[in-house]
């Protein structure tokens, strides 16, 4: 049967020819939205949350210090993490069931409806990592000594780097309570807003990610009515975008201010589980790579398009008489399955039961959320992965990287639902080794000359994309939120930094148009993950420093690497990269990655020799 391609499904593109596209079935979950078990659940969270705070707040101290406290310490944490699980398969449920249309009314009520009654329940749970807290470090520290404590050790630990910034409890609870009238709220008008959006080219209505796509075509004036769509659309509503900017920018400094966070950034690196310096590290070290990597990439390509300078909307745009080859689904699952077999036949194992038990959605639809994201739900479940898919290269390679972070989180998973998640950090790495694997598979069965040339320029734009970009970013967010501090920007104001940083990492060879000033509008991670962008760049070094090592010794590479992502977060990056030789406190350490890159761009300039 026919996909059709009407409101924007696949803005031109064939559908019929990538073959029967996957959907999730997300009876693994729940049944549907109105299923007895999802109420019969979130009755159940309600009263174990309200069981548990009766039981054990106000207990830890006396606990402690009683003879057996460290089990019974553990055993409230078991309880804690079951309780932990439950609520997050609940809000897992609701949040694919609103990605998969954002504009169904039906799907919005239900996510809202959950999400106030999740916020309910944990309100019962805010005591206890407070609570944890303060007890004492010689008590504690003896305590985890026994193995039943001890094994939440890692949990423990982190939590307890929170104490700086925790407030009282009644003041926890307002801040949790209210954001689902505050933060939350503002997302979700971002979201919604974003997916109802509709961008006019040749009189067909496209939503957001068909006609970004159009800005990858090799037809030059479909790129240009592409971006000249984007840009009257995002034009008419940057005073909506401004607003949710300015007002998640002030709600968070009052955050930070409260906590006593100093930098902008700090929440975040305390999330990651990162040092400050390391950050700041890697983003001056690329900063000062961009004359010899985007700068100089975007103007050889400018040169292979007979151009001083190249449009925006022509960056990612596939080289010049180069066919574009379009991969059908059953081409790309055998691409990257094959690619992950090489390294591991247990890293396709893992990745297998993603075709075929429903647990990725991959066709582009009116409503559905845009980009692409591997979700863990819970360990008692799987991840789910979303793409929109429409059969370029890059879409390989997005299928690369969100397989890679589907089989991060199924091993990760025994780790249970307090200490599987990684930080952000790492969370990249298996998602950006994916790509790596894939990439090189590819290259390796590449033998015409201009393929292999639109090949490696392709991973070069991803890699400049991943890096250049998402650093870029990270100072864009920076330059907002601190001047936030000193009143509310205006979208003149908010035009103007975007200009100036997008400037300063493109370079000269790349022409930033009338209009170009407002994209950075349609961004989600600004609003849904403040400075979550520089882990992107961080994952992409450390996987090129990962690879060379792979490369000239991958004899026990891969049970060190399957060790690393079964971690979960236990572990600070220092101690997973030790067993490799590398140290993300080194300043070498980013430029043995940023080096990578470079040497790809000298490879595709002695093709012009």
């Amino acid at each position: 049967m026919r996909v059709s391609t009407v409101a924007g499904a696949g803005a031109g593109v064939d559908t019929e020819d990538l073959g029967a596209l996957p959907v999730w079935n997300l009876s693994d979950l729940y049944p549907s939205m109105d299923c007895p078990e999802v109420l019969a659940d979130l009755d159940r969270m309600a009263r174990e949350a309200t069981a548990f705070e009766t039981k054990w707040k106000g207990t830890l101290a006396g606990h402690l210090d009683a003879d057996g406290g460290a089990g019974t310490l553990a055993e409230a944490i078991r309880a804690y993490e079951g309780l932990s699980d439950l609520i997050g398969r609940i809000i897992s449920y609701a949040g694919l069931q609103h990605a998969l249309d954002v504009s169904d009314p039906q799907r919005a009520k239900f996510f809202g409806d959950v999400r106030e009654k999740v916020t309910d329940a944990s309100v019962h749970l805010l005591f206890f990592p407070l609570e944890l807290n303060r007890l004492d470090d010689a008590k504690i520290e003896a305590a985890m000594e026994e193995p039943a404590l001890g094994h939440y050790r890692p949990w423990i630990e982190d939590e307890r780097k929170e104490r700086p910034y925790q407030l009282d409890d009644k003041l926890e609870q307002l801040f949790h309570e209210k954001s689902v009238t505050g933060r939350a709220a503002w997302n979700r008008l971002f979201d919604e807003t974003m997916a109802g959006l509709r961008f006019e080219v040749d009189g067909e209505e496209l939503t957001l990610e068909p006609t970004l796509n159009l800005m990858q075509d090799a037809d030059e004036e479909k790129r240009r009515k592409g971006a000249r769509a984007l840009i009257e659309t995002f034009q008419d509503n940057l005073p909506v975008f401004a607003l949710i900017t300015n007002t998640l920018s002030k709600d968070k400094e009052i955050s930070d201010r409260w906590r006593g966070f100093e930098d902008v950034a700090d929440s975040r690196h305390l999330a990651n589980r990162v040092e400050r310096e390391v950050v700041d590290a890697l983003v001056e070290s690329v900063r000062g790579a961009y004359p010899v990597l985007s700068h100089r990439y975007y103007a050889l390509k400018a040169k292979w398009f007979g151009k001083e300078q190249l449009e925006f909307w022509d960056r990612n745009a596939p080289l010049p008489e180069v066919e574009q080859k379009t991969y059908a689904w059953p081409e790309a699952r055998d691409t990257v399955l094959s690619a992950y077999s090489a390294f591991s036949p247990e890293m396709a194992k893992l990745a297998e039961p993603f075709f075929e038990r429903g647990w990725i959605d991959a066709p582009v639809k009116p409503g559905k959320a845009p980009g692409a994201f591997s979700h863990p739900t819970v360990p008692s479940a799987h991840p789910y992965v979303l793409l929109n898919y429409l059969g370029r290269p890059r879409d390989v390679m997005t299928l690369a990287h969100e397989l890679g972070h589907g089989v991060h989180q199924v091993l990760a998973g025994p780790q249970g639902a307090l200490m599987a998640p990684t930080p952000l950090t790492l969370a990249e790495t298996a998602s950006v080794f994916g790509e790596m694997l894939t990439f090189k598979a590819l290259l390796a069965r590449t033998t015409d000359a201009k393929a292999r040339k639109a090949l490696l320029a392709s991973k070069v734009e991803d890699m400049i994309n991943t890096v250049v970009r998402q650093i870029a970013f990270y100072v864009f967010e920076r330059r907002v939120h601190t001047a936030r501090r000193e009143g509310e920007l205006t979208v003149q104001d908010l035009n103007r930094i975007w200009l100036e940083v997008q400037g300063e990492s493109l370079g000269p060879a790349i022409r930033l148009g009338d209009g170009y000033e407002g994209f950075w509008c349609y961004v989600p991670h600004f609003i849904h993950s403040p400075f979550y962008v520089y882990a992107y760049a961080f994952g992409d070094c450390l996987v090129n420093s990962l690879y060379a090592i792979y490369e000239n010794a991958s004899d026990g590479f891969a049970e060190k690497y399957f060790a690393m992502l079964r971690a979960g977060g236990t572990k600070h990056h220092s101690e997973l990269l030790a067993p490799f030789g590398l140290d993300a406190r080194d300043p070498d350490f980013w430029t043995m990655g940023l080096k990578v890159i470079e040497r790809l761009i000298d490879d595709l300039e002695a093709m012009e020799a």
